[in-house]
C-alpha cells in the first residue's frame, strides 16, 4: 500500500508539472497568462496552433484554448476588424525547436510565410495574425512562448510603464528596447505614427495572471490606473479578472485563476 501510494503520489506531482504552462509568478505577482484572437474559422486557428506547432487543446467553459509553455491562446468566434499589421501589438514571437520541419507543416497546411532565414521565419497565422518563428535546438517542447512585439511612439515611455505597473524588468533583446516578464520578453520598436488599439482585432487582447488580484488592482487604482472593468470574479470558472488599456492602445486582462488550467 505504502509502495501504491508513493507511486500515486508521484504520478499526481508529474500530471501537475505537466499542466502548469504558465511559469512562476514574479514578485510583483505577476507572469505572462494569455493571448486573446478573435476568428471567423477556430477551425484553422486549431490546424495552426495544434497541428502545426503542437500546442494542447483544452477548454475553459465554452472556450477552445490552446496550451503552449508559458502562454495560453484563447479563441472566440467573432468577426475582427483587422489582423495584427498596424495594430499596436505587431507580432507575436514563438521559439520552435525544429524550424525546417515547423515550416513544412505550415506550408502543408498552406499558411503564408512572409520571410525566412536560417534561424528566423515570419508566418502569417489565420486571421492574419503574424507570427514571429525562431528556431532553438534546445527547447524541450516542440514550440514554447517567447515574445510580444509592440511598435509605438515612445518606446522609452511604454518600457517604462510595463515595467512600474507589472514589475517588468528592462533590458534589451538583440537591438531592441526590451522588457521581461516570467514566460515572455515585451519588445519595443519605434513607430513614427501612433499604431491602432488591439481591441476588435483579431490579437483583441493580452493577459497577465496575477498572484492575489484585487489587492493588485488596489494598488494599480491608487496609483492612478483606471480600469475598463473593475476587478470581479467569476465562480463557475474559478477566476478572477479585470480589464485595463494601457496609454498606447493594448488591451490587457489581468486575472487569477488561470494557472490552473
Amino acid at each position: 500500500m505504502k509502495f501504491a501510494t508513493l507511486l500515486f503520489c508521484l504520478s499526481v506531482a508529474m500530471v501537475d508539472q505537466l499542466a502548469a504552462q504558465l511559469a512562476a509568478p514574479n514578485p510583483s505577482g505577476v507572469t505572462m497568462g494569455h493571448v486573446h484572437l478573435y476568428t471567423n474559422d477556430p477551425e484553422a486557428q486549431k490546424k495552426f496552433w495544434v497541428g502545426a506547432l503542437d500546442a494542447q487543446e483544452t477548454k475553459l467553459g465554452g472556450m477552445q484554448v490552446f496550451k503552449l509553455p508559458g502562454v495560453l491562446i484563447m479563441l472566440q468566434k467573432a468577426d475582427p476588424r483587422a489582423g495584427t499589421e498596424g495594430s499596436v501589438i505587431n507580432h507575436l514571437g514563438l521559439k520552435v525547436r525544429d524550424l525546417s520541419a515547423t515550416l513544412a507543416k505550415l506550408e502543408s497546411a498552406h499558411i503564408p510565410i512572409v520571410s525566412r532565414t536560417p534561424p528566423q521565419a515570419m508566418v502569417l497565422a489565420p486571421d492574419d495574425i503574424r507570427v514571429e518563428l525562431t528556431e532553438d535546438t534546445a527547447i524541450s517542447a516542440p514550440t514554447i512562448n517567447h515574445h510580444i512585439h509592440f511598435y509605438a511612439t515612445d518606446v522609452d515611455a511604454m518600457k517604462n510603464w510595463y515595467a512600474t505597473t507589472f514589475g517588468a524588468i528592462p533590458g534589451k533583446r538583440g537591438k531592441f528596447e526590451a522588457a521581461d516578464l516570467p514566460g515572455v520578453n515585451l519588445t519595443f520598436t519605434p513607430s513614427p505614427t501612433a499604431q491602432a488599439p488591439t481591441k476588435g482585432r483579431a490579437l483583441d487582447h493580452i493577459g497577465f495572471e496575477v498572484r492575489n488580484l484585487e489587492d493588485f488592482t488596489k494598488k494599480l487604482e491608487a496609483a492612478g490606473v483606471k480600469f475598463d472593468i473593475p476587478y470581479r470574479t467569476i465562480p463557475s470558472l474559478g477566476l478572477s479578472l479585470a480589464f485595463l488599456t494601457d496609454p498606447w492602445g493594448t488591451y490587457i486582462e489581468l486575472t487569477e485563476g488561470l494557472n490552473k488550467l
